[in-house]
């Protein structure tokens, strides 16, 4: 795995995830333009995740009993015909097929990085993977900027063909540069998807992690989502694109996901781990105090993606080496793990803003970093304390 094929990885799984999101600072314009209203539009968002999940519950799973030199570059194939099915969409109806579709196909980032994984030696593979994954989160914030710069220079449809070309392009850049490697093990497609369960019954080391991960996830989700209604409304009141530059602050936590793999690899994954989480506490305690103070708001900001990126690139390398046989697997629960912590964080947002405002956001973090820390300090020297190589 040579610091040139971990470069293209990160590219590639960056550009791929990054699909998922050209549509949510387009929903106006994709509503006026197909005669849908606004609320139907967010629906485009919706119907996109959903087809994420069942991507990741039925697909990546295949890479561990398929060829990844011949799958990955297919799956990007695939997402290039549902992104142009996207661009010349007739109606709002087809273009949520079609949205839905194109989140199905988009799991190549979650097939590089346990490609990543059995890729790199020992020694390497935190580093390697952390930097695949910082890669991926570059891709998600930085594919909201530039859809609307896209769009807003020649419409929603142009981000859709440019996407779709730039796929086919990593398409065969992936076909050539991934080596060619034997299935690690050969079952029935059904056995296939049950063992992804079997394999968490099985590993305490897996359960555990995944406790940490979708907390993680569920107060990411919810910061995030109560930051909106918080930076919307006075005294700040910003536009749309205004909060929306606040996300491109993630980029520390993207780098900062990078040096955590490091440290997995010096054999530090759990002090890493806990001090991660002790950071994201303090997040949550000065986010009490940034309801009026707009330099507060982005230190906050900082801190908690470090802190976030670094827990669930930690949690993602300590998974990878519970076994080599089952990376995809394992990639798979942990990315529908996290996923469904967000959704729960996302929903919780709503309702606890409602009751009581930004005040009840930040003492619920508060809540969700003890508790992950309390299981942290329980599992410190049990199930999380497992070896750095795979």
């Amino acid at each position: 795995m040579t610091r040139g094929l971990t470069f293209l990885f990160a590219v590639a799984g960056g550009a791929a995830v990054g699909n998922l999101y050209w549509a949510q600072p387009l929903l106006d314009f994709i509503a006026e333009d197909l005669n849908a209203s606004t609320a139907a539009a967010g629906w485009l968002v919706t119907a996109t995740q959903i087809g994420y999940a069942a991507g990741i519950l039925l697909l990546v799973p295949l890479g561990d009993v398929r060829d990844r030199r011949r799958l990955i570059p297919t799956m990007l194939l695939c997402s290039a015909i549902a992104l142009l099915l996207c661009a010349l969409a007739p109606s709002f109806g087809m273009l949520l097929v079609a949205i839905t579709l194109l989140g199905v196909t988009t799991v190549s980032g979650q097939l590089l990085a346990p490609l990543a994984g059995d890729l790199a030696d020992d020694a390497n593979r935190g580093r390697v993977v952390g930097t695949v994954v910082s890669g991926i989160l570059i891709g998600i914030l930085v594919s909201r900027t530039v859809s609307g710069l896209i769009a807003g220079a020649a419409g929603w449809r142009t981000i859709y063909v440019v996407a779709a070309a730039v796929a086919v392009l990593f398409a065969a850049l992936m076909y050539r540069a991934i080596p060619s490697l034997p299935p690690k093990n050969r079952m029935p497609y059904p056995a296939l998807i049950a063992s992804v369960w079997t394999v968490v019954r099985r590993e305490p080391t897996v359960r555990w992690t995944l406790v940490l991960g979708s907390t993680a996830f569920a107060a990411f989700t919810m910061f995030w989502t109560s930051l909106t209604f918080l930076l919307s409304a006075p005294p700040f009141s910003y536009s749309v694109t205004g909060i929306g530059l606040f996300g491109l602050l993630g980029v520390a936590g993207a780098l900062a996901a990078q040096r955590a793999g490091r440290l997995h690899d010096r054999g530090l994954s759990v002090p890493a781990t806990g001090i991660a989480w002790t950071l994201l506490l303090v997040s949550f305690v000065l986010a009490a105090f940034a309801g009026r103070s707009v330099v507060l708001v982005v230190v906050v900001i900082v801190l908690l993606d470090i802190a976030v990126q670094s827990v669930n690139l930690l949690n993602q390398s300590r998974m990878f080496a519970v076994s080599n046989e089952a990376r995809s697997r394992l990639n798979t629960a942990f990315v529908t793990s996290n996923f469904l912590g967000g959704a729960i964080g996302s929903a919780a947002a709503s309702v606890l803003w409602t009751t009581g405002g930004w005040t009840a956001v930040t003492i619920a973090g508060m809540v969700l970093s003890g508790f992950a820390l309390v299981v942290w300090a329980l599992g410190r020297r049990g199930p999380l304390a497992v070896p750095p190589s795979g």
